[in-house]
């Protein structure tokens, strides 16, 4: 693709493209232009197919030994495939889940897509046409008007009063002005470019004609948009904790394996029985139930956060938020409403816009007049055309049903950056009345009645202070029609307004609990530090302790500096899109995890770039909701904390299956091994307490539907008022590593004693081992109740968790089944139990909540004190 020399003037520009600045191009140099230049398209990340999708579902360590092991115990021996067919199964259930989960959140992703730009006005050989905005190419001559989107990034060859909203690519949320200059300004950022107006922003008012430079991929959006087809998806902290998980448990799987196999070598056992036992008791250490409770949790989750007007695009972010320890917001539109709001109003005294008097309703409706804008209802829709300061105007007064449109305009003198006024000539009471707008400081100039000056000078240094944006008003009477030389003279100021675009009512309350929960909010924003500061001090974002930085200033400061000091900082005003980047990685290496909102094409980047990216559905860009990994669909800042609650839930749910989990497999491997150890120090033939298909099915049946209930669990309050977890903390953090080892002991030991006295009282292989089936599986039923909550099992809450009393019952009947139901019991080589033996059974496995609530017990003294 040729490169544009874009330093020209636009003549250059034009003669370089062989585009004539009136006629436009002819349809053989449009075809020239498109094969030189490209095609206006913005490129997307190209998605994976489902065959990868579901392929890559298999990378997990814990599924690679799930599978090596399975394909070694059908080798060895092929007539026991059954028990290598149900890990096949469970293994490709999982990767389903994934797949499926991932297509879901990428079929809601493109419901929320929208065109921006479906069609352009374009001059060719001279005709003003209606063509697809894909099919513009560069030398394209475009007419753009109040209320178009801008397709392409554009050099102005003429405009009137030309005023368009940047905010999706800047972050500003006052319109800029834009004018013709013949030659390229080259020093300041995209929001001082003044003679050219750029892709996917809109014209609020005015119009323009214009020489397209740049389309697709070389647009200022398609360079943003191609740095994140560029940049490499990060592992989530989830990812990497179960990474971790996998690595211990594969080693362990290992390490038992060689230790068991030596052992029944030791014994007498034959080399074939040792190994087909040693993989055996390697598959029952891992629990294969794992992945798919872990998935399931996930999308459980992923659902209920959907409900909630967040759609997540990869499960493991609904976790990541519940990390979050920073979170970076866009201002516009995201902690505020990006609609500029008319808040004080003053013709005697500065004062809030409520209960109006006269004189301010006519202060109200003479600068509604004065304007271009435009509020319509057209087939049950409501058309917002115009500036957003002077929509701010039309909404006030309609708002307080003051009626504006009932007057005969007869004369306009439009606004323009020079003058900084704007005057309309109205037909008043058989005379004529001009009201003039404008920049309050010009407003002052051309007053005449000089005895309001001074305190007018004065409110307007107070609305400022605020961060307000002020306009002034004055009129004058004529009894003739004005010509336009006698207008903006000698005027009468009646008052002033201003105006901001104000915080969403729900984000103050959404901060106060972010604070509660140790997250830090830091604000992020192209607007002017003077308003940004105002909007974070009012949320609550800003104490009296915290800077706020300008991108000018944030330049002059070292990488080293900036990560040094980072945490000072709470609001970024005037950024760039690599700013926001920057921002977001000196964060993180403070290890921090970071969370990034925004709606615009500038927030994407750091979107990406960010632990996780949360992107504005209805505001939101295309590119910014591409590159984020959750979207709130109702663009509401307190969505994202319901998200961290819920993320803090889930991954403290996923936390309690583990634990449950693991400490079975523990106690299942600890039977069996000290069952070897006996046999050998004490020349006992003890046998094997648990065979193979006991394991498999107590780990993936018996196991895995208690996982499932602790997984339904809801998020605890106080969960919020904990800290968030460090980056580098480990998954078995806060003594989870020691309690899954002490519980799976305990369990060990228990099913031993039942195997024990069903092998020494009753003398019978089949029913100890039928004794040791229905302890372990009654210990980890029980258990699911201990490791619910750090209260005790006997609270009032207990039984509140409705899905893990189906869990407890339905495990319970299963138990009852597999042991008492003839031809199943020979085929899983267990033997009925009387009733003696039933209840020995169980009152070995309700030992588990003894011994927990001691524990519990202890726990809560030793806090106490």
């Amino acid at each position: 693709m040729e490169e544009i020399k874009n330093k020209k003037s636009i003549k250059d520009l034009a003669s370089q493209f062989n585009s004539d600045l009136v006629c436009g191009l002819s349809e053989e140099e449009v075809l020239k232009c498109r094969e030189k230049y490209g095609a206006n398209i913005i490129e997307s990340k190209k998605r994976e197919t489902i065959f990868v999708k579901f392929i890559k579902q298999f990378k997990d360590i814990l599924i690679i030994i799930l599978l090596i092991a399975a394909l070694i115990s059908i080798i060895i021996d092929p007539s026991e495939w059954f028990d290598s067919l149900i890990i096949l199964i469970v293994v490709t259930i999982n990767a389903i889940l994934g797949v499926f989960q991932e297509n879901k959140a990428e079929k809601s992703l493109d419901a929320l897509r929208k065109m921006s730009s479906p069609n352009s006005k374009v001059i060719r050989n001279g005709n003003l046409l209606v063509i697809p905005s894909s099919e513009i190419v560069v030398g394209d001559i475009i007419v753009v008007e109040a209320g178009d989107f801008i397709p392409a990034d554009a050099r102005i060859i003429e405009c009137s009063n030309l005023k368009v909203d940047e905010s999706a690519l800047t972050g500003e949320s006052v319109s800029s002005d834009k004018e013709y200059i013949e030659e390229e300004i080259t020093t300041g950022g995209l929001g001082d470019q003044k003679n050219k107006i750029f892709s996917s922003t809109f014209v609020t008012n005015g119009k323009a004609k214009a020489l397209v430079v740049a389309v697709g991929m070389e647009t200022e959006i398609g360079k943003i948009a191609n740095m994140l087809l560029t940049n490499e998806d990060n592992l989530t902290p989830l990812q990497h904790k179960l990474v971790h998980v996998g690595k211990i448990i594969g080693l362990i799987s290992i390490i038992i394996c060689i230790v068991v196999f030596g052992m029944e070598v030791l014994t007498g056992v034959s080399v074939l029985d040792a190994f087909k036992t040693s993989v055996a008791l390697a598959v029952a250490a891992i629990p294969e139930g794992l992945a798919t409770v872990v998935t399931i949790i996930l999308a459980i989750g992923v659902d209920k956060m959907a409900k909630k007007n967040a759609i997540v695009k990869k499960m493991p972010a609904v976790e990541t938020l519940g990390s979050t320890s920073v979170v970076c917001s866009d201002k516009t539109g995201t902690l505020t409403q990006n609609r500029m709001t008319v808040v004080k109003v003053c013709t005697n005294s500065e004062k809030d816009v409520k209960n109006l008097s006269d004189e301010e309703k006519t202060l109200l409706k003479y600068f509604a007049i004065c304007c271009d804008a435009s509020i319509s209802c057209v087939d049950g829709e409501t058309k917002r055309i115009g500036d957003p300061t002077e929509l701010a105007l039309l909404d006030v007064c309609i708002n307080n049903n003051i009626i504006y449109n009932d007057v005969k305009k007869v004369l306009d003198l439009p606004f323009d950056s020079e003058r900084k006024l704007m005057t309309t000539v109205i037909e008043y009471k058989e005379k004529y009345l001009s009201i003039t707008k404008g920049a309050p400081d010009v407003v002052f100039k051309i007053t005449a009645n000089s005895e309001i000056l001074s305190q007018m000078i004065e409110v307007n240094k107070n609305m400022a202070d605020e961060a307000l944006r002020v306009l002034a008003l004055g009129v004058k009477e004529y009894d003739y029609l004005p010509k336009e030389a006698e207008l903006e003279k000698d005027i009468n100021l009646l008052g002033l307004v201003g105006m901001i675009d104000p915080a969403r009512e729900e984000v103050k309350e959404s901060i106060k609990i972010a604070k509660k929960a140790h997250i830090k909010t830091v604000m992020i924003t192209g607007d002017h530090i003077i308003t940004a500061k105002a909007i974070a001090k009012n949320l609550g974002i800003m104490n009296d302790n915290d800077k706020a930085i300008t991108s000018e200033e944030l330049d002059k400061l070292s990488d080293e500096y900036l990560e040094k000091h980072i945490n000072e900082y709470s609001v970024f005003a005037r950024v760039a899109p690599k700013d926001k980047v920057r921002i977001v990685n000196a964060w993180q290496k403070q290890g921090a995890i970071v969370a990034m909102t925004g709606d615009g094409v500038n927030d994407a980047p750091a979107l990406k770039n960010a632990d996780i990216g949360c992107a504005m559905g209805i505001t939101g860009t295309d590119v910014a909701k591409e590159a984020a990994d959750m979207i709130l669909v109702d663009d509401n800042f307190s969505t994202i904390i319901v998200a961290v609650k819920s993320g803090r839930g889930i991954y403290s749910n996923i936390q309690k299956c583990i634990r449950y989990l693991l400490s079975s497999n523990i106690g299942e491997v600890l039977t069996i091994f000290l069952a070897s150890l006996i046999s050998i120090i004490a020349s006992v033939d003890l046998g094997v307490p648990l065979l193979p298909i006991h394991l498999l099915w107590i780990n993936l049946i018996t196991d895995s539907l208690p996982a499932f209930g602790l997984g339904m669990e809801e998020a605890d309050e106080s969960l919020m008022n904990e800290y968030p977890r460090r980056k580098d903390e480990s998954f078995f953090a806060n003594k989870l590593g020691l309690f899954i080892g002490l519980e799976g002991v305990m369990v060990g030991l228990l099913t031993l004693t039942a195997y024990l006295i069903g092998h020494f009282i009753y003398e019978s292989q089949i029913i100890a081992q039928t004794m040791a089936f229905l302890t372990l599986s009654g210990c980890q039923l029980f258990h699911a109740y201990n490791v619910k909550s750090e209260k005790s099992v006997f609270s009032k809450n207990i039984f509140k968790n409705k899905f893990l009393n189906f869990a407890f019952v339905v495990g319970f009947i299963l138990q009852m089944i597999v042991i008492y139901v003839p031809k199943l019991n020979e085929a899983f080589k267990l033997s009925p139990l009387s009733f003696d033996k039933l209840m020995i059974c169980i009152g070995i496995s309700f030992v588990t909540v003894i011994v927990m609530e001691i524990s519990k017990l202890i726990k809560r003294i030793s806090k106490k004190k």
